[in-house]
């Protein structure tokens, strides 16, 4: 079973991460997840991410190793961007392998909603209009999401 984590400043080449998820054709099923930076009032020039390096990328390393306790995977990959973003590009991205999808689909699922709550990672929006905006809060909906895997 192979836990890969990255938290980077380059992009995330989407497509060969998902080629590289089942290493060995041990996996019968590889859910990916990738997220984006989103500009949805045409506002936004970029999205700041900032961490605590080696912090963060344990943080993470934990959440995709308690994955792999819940459920049979055979790899699991999670990279997490830093610095400036734009929008359009990757934030994030996440690859849970399996024999079964339904361990895939779960895991992939239990991995980003710890990833958004628990990682140590901290957004600021810079403007259009050349201004800094603020720190971007947590979301609620995010906590409830996480809140879920408890209760299971």
């Amino acid at each position: 079973m192979a836990v890969s984590v990255s938290v980077q400043a380059e992009r995330i080449d989407i497509g060969a991460e998902t080629r590289d998820a089942a290493p060995g054709g041990e996996a019968g099923a590889v859910v990916t997840f990738a997220g984006y930076c989103r500009d949805e009032g045409g506002t936004l020039a970029a999205l700041e991410l900032e961490h605590y390096p080696g912090m963060a990328e344990r943080a993470i390393a934990r959440i995709a190793q308690e994955a792999t306790e819940r459920w049979a995977l055979s790899s699991v990959r999670c990279i997490h961007r830093f610095g400036k973003v734009l929008p359009g590009e990757e934030i994030v991205f996440v690859a849970c392998a399996s024999a079964h999808r339904g361990a895939a689909f779960e895991a992939a699922s239990f991995v980003m909603d710890f990833m958004k709550t628990k990682a140590p990672f901290w957004k600021r929006e810079h403007l259009v209009d050349g201004t800094t905006g603020g720190w971007v809060e947590a979301k609620d909906t995010d906590d409830h999401a996480a809140d879920r895997w408890h209760r299971l």
